[in-house]
């Protein structure tokens, strides 16, 4: 027999249980013994007649009191702990069986797990002990994993479809103008030009997966990578690369950019404030406003970046950190791949910080990046 749990606990009660038995014999034994001494006060020589005629000392007389009392003190004790003893391991076994019923279930339900049964749960109904703890512990994992599978369903199907779009477009303009037997060279300069603006879409999608599988992978562990870094810097350089397409659309910008020192990725941080930059630019409308701020209490460093736009409902303000969100928009009609905000969140739980999202009255975003203070002794 495997030395199954019901087993030692069944065990472990069987060996008290005879123990406590075993002592219990012991000390009537001994207390039967000294007790049973009626001639300890009797003068030497004294006798006794008995009920059949004879005539015996009274020390012997008590000898042989004692030594038939404890004799059968001793057998029927033992008798009597030998029942006990299987009555209670009997007993015992059974009463383990019944409460480690739960933990069978817990493990033919882990058993049977499987893609298609993740909605199974054991459902305990009984007591509330620590076995009900238990299974309602177990019930809550599932119900997080079930959360994760469906969440990386939605995740493939959208990278998907992302995916497809482009290389859809690129295909339909290649039949389109190889199917026409008068197409010139401007016409497929024009494919030449959707085609190349297709595979661009397409390589910054990859791209955006790569860092938010990068950045995941190392929530809740230790970076690959640590070094000291600015906020503040890593924020006007990507100001500096869209300066362009704010100057296109009118847009004004106001920053603090006070040092905002923090230690982690350099190339991951780089691209949580790029990130946020680009985005307040990318939702922004014309002639919009921008404002940036950085800086440090000493234990936390921030970044806050919030721009004008489109009105955003609060209640879809969390949706925005899930792949493939623009604003409360699904994919058609939006620029970007919609993992901007879902890098930011990953980049910030990776470096042990927090990030948190406002809608702004009238319409906006800003998002608030905290982490910790660089910390010298921690870069290696």
């Amino acid at each position: 027999m495997r030395p199954t749990l019901r087993l030692r606990l069944t065990l472990l009660n069987g060996v008290l249980l005879v123990g406590a038995g075993a002592i219990l014999v012991l000390l009537a034994w001994l207390l039967v013994r000294d007790a049973l001494r009626p001639t300890d006060e009797l003068l030497p020589g004294t006798t006794v007649v008995l009920t059949d005629g004879r005539t015996l000392d009274a020390g012997q007389w008590q000898r042989q009191l004692v030594d038939a009392a404890s004799q059968e003190l001793l057998v029927k004790g033992l008798l009597a702990l030998v029942a006990i003893s299987v009555v209670g391991v009997a007993g015992a076994y059974l009463v383990a069986g019944r409460a480690l019923r739960p933990l069978h279930q817990v493990t033919a339900t882990a058993r049977r797990l499987g893609e298609a049964t993740l909605d199974e749960r054991i459902g305990w109904s009984g007591a509330d002990d620590e076995v009900a703890e238990l299974a309602e512990t177990f019930d809550a994992m599932l119900d997080r994993i079930s959360g994760a599978f469906e969440a990386q369903k939605r995740f493939v199907a959208n990278a998907s479809h992302e995916l497809r779009t482009p290389l859809a477009v690129m295909r339909t303009e290649i039949d389109v103008t190889l199917s026409d037997d008068d197409a010139d060279l401007a016409e497929y300069r024009r494919m030449a030009g959707v085609v190349r603006d297709a595979s661009e879409r397409a390589n910054g999608l990859v791209d955006a997966l790569l860092v938010l599988a990068r950045s995941e992978a190392q929530t809740g562990r230790r970076l690959g990578r640590r070094a000291e870094s600015d906020l503040a810097i890593g924020t006007a350089n990507a100001l500096s690369a869209v300066s362009r397409e704010v100057e296109r659309i009118g847009l004004k910008v106001h920053t603090s950019l006070r040092p905002a020192p923090v230690v982690g990725d350099p190339g991951l941080l780089d691209r949580l404030a790029g990130n946020l930059v680009e985005n307040a630019v990318r939702y922004n409308h014309l002639h919009g406003r921008i404002w940036i701020r950085t800086g440090t209490d000493g234990e936390r460093s921030w970044l806050v970046v919030g721009n004008t736009g489109f009105e955003v409902a609060p209640a879809d303000v969390p949706g925005l950190f899930e792949p493939f969100r623009r604003g409360g928009q699904e994919r058609t009609g939006a620029r970007g791949s919609g993992l901007g905000l879902s890098i930011v969140r990953a980049v910030s739980d990776a470096h042990g910080g927090t990030v948190k999202a406002v809608a702004q009255p009238g319409g906006g975003l800003e998002v608030t990046v905290t982490l910790p203070s660089a910390d010298p002794a921690a870069a290696t």
